[in-house]
């Protein structure tokens, strides 16, 4: 008969209660930040991919796991970006070299070892809340032990030590930590309801109950100043997070009041409470609106991923064109901010299904563009096999003439895949290269006459080793005269280098552009190579170029990364000054390189 009396008087009063606190109880679980986490956070954007990883191994086994959320988010976020760049530039160089995207493949093991520290942080996360909820279990069990202690104590207990023993409860319950949420409410209502029934209990012992009441309601009164203080606070989410703080006060270390008080203290909570909510709900309309705004935003972003596989495309470029196109729609859709929970998986899942029609097409084209390949490898293949076949020839005239069939058809063929491009082509290149340096001998064996040409060049040269003074016009008539005496014995080309080197010297006292002078001496080199038919110096000299092409490429690249860190430094800084100096010296070399490069590409041989 207590227990429904007691709980019919409170029905009323504790409605609107239970509906706050239920929301307030809520919010708290969905709340996982830890403000204390804040004073990790770092800046991790100016480290390698080694320092990150190291800082990374740092802090997951020395800081606490609970702590290090956004640094560990933000490493992971730097690391992707930084291995992101790397194989963009390493795809960059593969390219440049003359490999098929395609082709494409690099790895790195520092990736493997990030994410497998990082593993073991979402390891030791997930043993964390596992603890943390077998804590919970363990802490209903205690404070349902508390309810039964409760329950006992009025018919087990003098009325003369009742007051003290409940007051050893009470502190019992505040000591203990919190329980799982969806037990929390029943808990604590049980609690209250067994606690109330002593405090009646104790009615004629009322000094004892009326000095908690006081001391309650002074507790309670200075939490509902606080609530209407925050009523006041223009950071709602701050406000927010306080009063759910005071909520928990109320309902677990602070007890009852005087009956007199306690509706009175509770609407002014209630009231103040309230005008945070309203003021949070009014927040999230607001944002609601936004949402809704963003809905068409991203749908516009979808159905333009959707034309992208519209036309018909047929080129490799044409088709890395629309992956970047593609990256870039996805990064605006994701940018585009939140829209409705109603929205979002049905934007998800249209972005999911057009990215995949996409990527679906366009390994198709790859898909044809290996089987190509196949093709070319094939081919060049069967062009190896023969130039084998006749690398030991000894009709030289007429299997030269062959040669330069098969090498003009191997030029035509397209790419094959990257793993197989360079074996394929040194042996190639061997079998060629072996009959000509073959020929070459005998040759030089058979024709003396080259001999007397060499005599005649040698003479010609210790001429030229006098001449000081010289012009351009004159410089290229000693070439022309060198030319027109012919070849020299295979054996004897060292004299071309001699001239060459002497050609240089007299370039270098030319009143000419330094660049002009080294582009005017490059190509008397390769022409001379070219006459000799040396096509081993002239590929090595090809791939020379090509190296320094890249590497110096590269290193504008660097350069030109070096100067964001820089973006807040003024332009007259000596050393921002000092980069751009370097980025226009490279740029130059590289200028004359590409030159270079064309030249030689223009060259038949």
């Amino acid at each position: 008969m207590l227990e429904n009396k007691e709980q019919k008087e409170n029905t009323s009063k504790t409605t609107q209660k239970k509906q706050t606190e239920k929301e307030v109880e809520k919010m708290t679980n969905n709340e996982t930040l830890d403000k204390k986490e804040e004073k990790f956070i770092l800046n991790f954007s100016t480290l390698t991919l080694e320092e990150l990883l190291e800082s990374l191994k740092k802090i997951v086994h020395n800081e606490p796991i609970q702590k290090i959320k956004n640094q560990v988010n933000d490493l992971k976020l730097n690391f992707n970006k930084k291995l992101k760049e790397l194989i963009e530039a390493k795809k960059e160089a593969f390219i440049a070299e003359g490999g098929n995207e395609i082709d494409f493949h690099f790895t790195i093991p520092i990736k493997n070892t990030f994410f497998s520290v990082f593993k073991d942080y979402r390891n030791k996360v997930q043993h964390y809340y596992n603890q943390k909820e077998i804590e919970r279990k363990g802490n209903f069990i205690k404070k349902t032990a508390l309810v039964e202690e409760l329950k006992l104590l009025i018919s087990n207990s003098e009325s003369s030590t009742m007051y003290s023993e409940l007051k050893t409860i009470q502190e019992k319950w505040r000591e203990t930590g919190p329980v799982p949420f969806e037990k929390n409410e029943d808990i604590w209502q049980t609690f209250r309801f067994h606690e109330q029934k002593v405090y009646d209990f104790l009615h004629l012992r009322s000094d004892f109950r009326n000095l908690d009441f006081k001391h309650n309601l002074e507790k309670k009164t200075k939490i509902v100043e606080r609530a209407i203080e925050l009523t006041q606070e223009l950071d709602n989410a701050k406000a927010f997070k306080e009063l759910q703080i005071l909520h928990r006060l109320w309902k677990e270390d602070i007890g009852p009041v005087a009956r007199e008080f306690r509706e009175e203290v509770w609407e002014k909570f209630s009231t103040a409470t309230k005008v945070i909510h309203d003021k949070r709900n009014e927040l999230f309309a607001e944002l609601e609106v936004k949402w809704e705004e963003n809905i068409p935003k991203k749908e516009e972003v979808v159905q333009k991923i959707k034309q992208l596989i519209d036309e018909n495309i047929t080129s490799h470029n044409a088709w890395q064109n629309k992956i970047k196109e593609l990256e870039s729609l996805r990064n605006e859709f994701f940018k585009i901010g939140k829209v409705t929970n109603e929205k979002k998986e049905e934007l998800w899942q249209a972005l999911r299904e057009a990215t995949r029609n996409f990527n679906k097409k366009k390994n198709e084209f790859y898909k044809n563009i290996k089987e190509e390949h196949q093709e070319n490898l094939d081919k060049k293949k069967a062009l190896i096999e023969k130039a084998i076949s006749l690398k030991n020839a000894e009709n030289f005239k007429e299997t030269t003439e062959i040669y330069k069939k098969i090498q003009a058809e191997w030029k035509k063929i397209g790419h094959v895949p990257r793993k197989f491009s360079d074996k394929l082509w040194k042996e190639f290149r061997g079998a060629c290269n072996h009959f000509f340096d073959r020929m070459h001998t005998v040759q030089d064996e058979e024709n003396k006459e080259l001999l007397e040409v060499f005599n005649a060049k040698k003479e010609y040269l210790e001429q030229l080793k006098s001449v000081e003074k010289v012009t351009l016009e004159e410089v290229k008539e000693y070439i022309v005269a060198w030319r027109n005496f012919g070849n020299v014995p295979q054996n004897m080309r060292f004299i071309e280098s001699k001239f060459n080197k002497l050609i240089d010297k007299l370039f270098a006292k030319l009143d000419i552009d330094k660049n002009e002078s080294v582009l005017l001496r490059f190509k008397n080199n390769i022409d001379s190579f070219v006459v000799q038919n040396n096509t081993r110096k002239l590929d090595n000299e090809m791939l020379f170029i090509r190296k320094r092409v890249d590497e110096i490429t590269k290193e504008i690249k660097l350069l030109e990364n070096n100067l964001g860190f820089f973006k807040h430094t003024p332009t007259d800084n000596p050393m921002v000054k000092g980069v751009y100096k370097n980025i226009e010296k490279q740029q130059l070399e590289l200028t004359v390189w590409k030159q270079k490069l064309k030249y030689l590409n223009s060259v038949e041989y």
